[in-house]
């Protein structure tokens, strides 16, 4: 439970003490001073309450972040594949855009692990550091939390082939 106690009548260090206009109330004997565009509150509004971000709101930044890179092909393991490919695929299913992402959220920092597959022919090490960075920078810019640690684990590379044996086996369920 959050005990609210009374704003002080004292500025606090590093604040200016605001000049009033003093403004006459209905009654002749109480007068009420307002302050030039005070709000009644000493305090800053960013000490008067705190922001939580869930881990899955940086997990889905983080996901989005990766697939723009050019050179990714998809995202997570072999499992988390196999079951995202079955989900894509149920009528009403959604896509799992933080498939492959995992993290860690504390109060001010982020610490991010990132499962790729890459296209064949990419140069693995130019894809995992544009990963990388465009993830540290949507995280920061989007949260304002600070990233620490974006590691990056390429599990697999997606061949040309791979989509000639994905195509012939949709046409034999067909």
């Amino acid at each position: 439970m959050t005990t609210i106690q009374p704003a002080a009548t004292v500025p606090s260090a590093g604040t200016a003490s605001r000049t009033g206009t003093t403004k006459q109330s209905g009654s002749a004997s109480g007068t009420t001073t307002v302050g030039s565009g005070a709000t009644g509150a000493a305090e800053p509004a960013a000490t008067r309450g705190r922001t939580s971000i869930a881990d899955t709101v940086v997990v889905k930044i983080a996901g989005m972040a990766a697939r723009e890179i050019p050179g990714v092909h998809d995202m997570g393991g072999g499992l988390s594949r196999t079951l995202g490919a079955v989900r894509d695929r149920v009528p009403g299913g959604r896509p799992n855009v933080g498939r492959g992402v995992k993290v860690e959220v504390g109060e001010r920092q982020t610490a991010i692990d990132v499962d790729l597959v890459v296209e064949y022919g990419v140069a693995i090490t130019d894809v995992a550091h544009d990963v990388r960075e465009n993830v540290i920078a949507a995280v920061e810019r989007t949260t304002g939390l600070e990233v620490v640690e974006v590691n990056v684990t390429v599990n697999d590379v997606h061949l040309p082939e791979d989509d000639d044996e994905v195509a012939s086996s949709e046409t034999r369920v067909a």
